[in-house]
């Protein structure tokens, strides 16, 4: 179970998130939604231990990991960016089913960082997977991504979830919410104004600002 309690966290005396609480469904995939300024960001980096809260807590047991919007990758081949965290004798077994995984098997000996934005980000995805988290953290994995790449990475986050890892995300494509949330956390302003089923999100959002958000009028949210 993920759980935040409480949880609040300001940068340079503005508020960020504003005593959020929340424990997720078990099932997922959870979708973290809101106009920009909302804290989406901020709300997962706490939630995987890269910003201590001011008050508050967060729990989230069991080995974790985490991709960002812009993949960091090491000057060293895709095979090697995979094998770089992991440790024991099945290593190399578990980076090559990693990579067959996000369809690069055949790419890897390329240096990482001639992949195309795409490719990149399924070897992020990759070298996240083959660490085998209970949780998996994506911040926008797929922003700045064209259609085909999108959808590819979408086919790898499926895989993950029917798999069993727990998979908490941002993301700022409604659509692809849509496609892929079974929950929905929604924030305006710093704070959780609504946690619901997402088919209950979509269909019939309780809040004024979700319905707002939902129809394209909110699109900034000030002072967060």
């Amino acid at each position: 179970m993920i759980r935040a309690d409480n949880l609040s966290f300001a940068a340079g005396g503005v508020p960020i998130i504003r005593d959020v609480s929340f424990a997720l469904d078990p099932d997922g995939p959870t979708l973290i939604l809101g106009p920009n300024g909302a804290g989406k960001s901020v709300l997962l980096r706490l939630l995987h231990g890269l910003l201590e809260p001011d008050a508050g807590q967060v729990r989230a047991p069991g080995p974790q990991a985490m991709v960002f919007q812009r993949p960091v990758l090491l000057r060293r081949s895709v095979l090697a960016n995979v094998l770089f965290p992991l440790r024991g004798p099945d290593a190399r077994a578990r980076a090559e089913q990693a990579l067959a995984l996000v369809g690069l098997q055949a790419m890897a000996h390329r240096p990482a960082r001639r992949l195309s934005g795409g490719e990149q980000q399924r070897l992020a995805l990759a070298r996240a997977a083959a660490q085998r988290p209970a949780i998996l953290f994506l911040d926008e994995p797929c922003a700045a991504l064209d259609p085909a790449a999108t959808r590819a990475v979408e086919e790898i986050i499926r895989h993950l979830a029917a798999a069993g890892t727990r998979i908490v995300m941002t993301s700022h494509d409604l659509g692809q919410a849509r496609r892929l949330a079974g929950e929905v956390l929604f924030l305006h302003q710093g704070r959780l104004l609504e946690h619901t089923p997402a088919t209950e999100f979509f269909a019939a959002p309780r809040s004024p600002e979700a319905a707002a958000f939902l129809r394209g009028e909110l699109l900034w949210a000030p002072g967060a």
